[in-house]
């Protein structure tokens, strides 16, 4: 049986649609003309998947809080002894998201047609990453899927952890950021206009500090559509042109020069390619496939050069360890830790313990960024706000002395 979105009308003309399961689309209109349904579309959900991301390129996938969720309760069914396409079912069900459900249905529907579970989940790539399906693969020949599949949930959510702790450290900043331009912003567009007035009385020169702010004022009332429709062009157009190759890999090599962001960026890659090429390693993936696979997750473009580079390397027959090493991108220790573990059978058990240091390490570093930055921060923006005050007090000072 596969798994199959329909649209179909009721007796009164209203349009309903949902997922059914069926053998054909022939049978699942039978099955809603027995409800007393009209039906209008009937697609099958593997079908619907392709068509779209061959049609339209859309990718639409799930979340990576929702993969770590279904990982986990298939990785606890499967453990319980409870058969494959059961337990999909069972997950599905226990789904509330209509798009993951009907994904988690297709992948059924291939699992019953006699398929592996590896190939359902190749009809839906934008859903479930290379790393993932080769895992499953991997489990699947070994006979210990219920393994892997656990191995898959703790990496799942370690990755999931790992990218919330990076957004909850940066919502203070940023926040504090645009909070702070808001009310500079304020100050300039609706108080400074009304001080400007008693001003413009004085015959006397205003200081440069007080004429700059009131230049500033009047270029804020009078162009701010401009301002903010230029703010959202360059926004548009740095983003465009980091996603050509060219720009990107330049801006990824300054962030390896720079001595703030080096050490951050490095410790981030590294961290998401040692903690995969060891759940690939301990799951039974080639060595050059797992290595090709790991450098998907390396967001920076010369370190994920650097890992294919090393893969063509090792296929030659050298070290994995040497062959990284050669770029001098990856940290020294976690070097040594892969030369120790290739040397001693023990490479799956050293990468996870790299893994896990260059995640403290990481996490050290961005408390140690955050907890400069944030007062930081405050500071500069108090110093703008002082200098709007003393533009502010100093005609008023230079006033009372022409008074007295």
């Amino acid at each position: 049986m596969g798994a199959f979105e329909y649209k179909a009308l009721d007796r009164a003309g209203k349009q309903s649609k949902g997922l059914i399961e069926g053998d054909t689309a022939k049978h699942v209109r039978q099955l809603l003309r027995e409800r007393h349904l009209v039906p209008v579309a009937v697609t099958e959900v593997a079908e619907k998947s392709v068509g779209q991301q061959a049609s339209f390129g859309v990718r639409r996938g799930m979340k990576a809080s929702e993969l770590a969720l279904i990982t986990r309760q298939l990785a606890s069914l499967s453990q319980s002894g409870l058969p494959l396409e059961e337990a999909l079912l069972a997950v599905s069900q226990q789904n509330d998201t209509p798009r993951t459900k009907s994904i988690l249905l297709g992948v059924r529907s291939k699992v019953m047609e006699g398929h592996t579970l590896a190939d359902g989940l190749g009809e839906f790539p934008q859903a479930f990453p290379d790393l993932y399906r080769a895992t499953v693969a991997a489990g699947e020949q070994s006979g210990h899927l219920d393994v892997v599949l656990e191995r898959l949930a703790d990496y799942t959510e370690a990755r999931q952890e790992l990218r919330q702790r990076l957004s909850n450290a940066m919502i203070y900043p940023i926040s504090l950021v645009v909070f702070s331009v808001a009310i500079v912003a304020f100050m300039l567009a609706s108080v400074v206009p009304k001080i400007v007035g008693v001003f413009e009385s004085m015959s006397a020169e205003l200081p440069i500090l007080t004429r700059a702010m009131i230049a500033a004022s009047d270029f804020l009332r009078d162009h701010w559509i401009a301002l903010l429709v230029g703010v959202v062009v360059v926004t548009f157009g740095i983003n465009r042109l980091f996603r050509r190759e060219g720009p990107k890999r330049q801006y990824h090599r300054t962030l390896l020069r720079l001595p703030l962001t080096a050490k951050l960026t490095r410790g981030i890659n590294t961290a998401r390619f040692t903690r995969t090429f060891s759940i690939l390693s301990g799951s039974g993936v080639p060595v050059l496939e797992g290595m090709k696979i790991s450098a998907e997750v390396i967001e920076n473009l010369p370190m994920r050069e650097a890992v294919l580079e090393a893969s063509l390397r090792v296929r030659e027959g050298a070290s994995i360890a040497k062959s990284l090493a050669a770029s001098k991108l990856f940290p020294p220790m976690v070097i040594h830790m892969i030369a120790s573990g290739e040397a001693g059978g023990r490479l799956e058990e050293m990468l996870a313990r790299s893994a896990a240091g260059m995640e403290r390490e990481v996490d050290g570093l961005i408390a140690t960024l955050l907890g400069i930055l944030q007062p930081l921060l405050v500071v500069i923006m108090g110093m703008v706000v002082l200098m709007i005050v003393f533009a502010i007090l100093l005609p008023i000072f230079a006033l009372n002395n022409l008074i007295a």
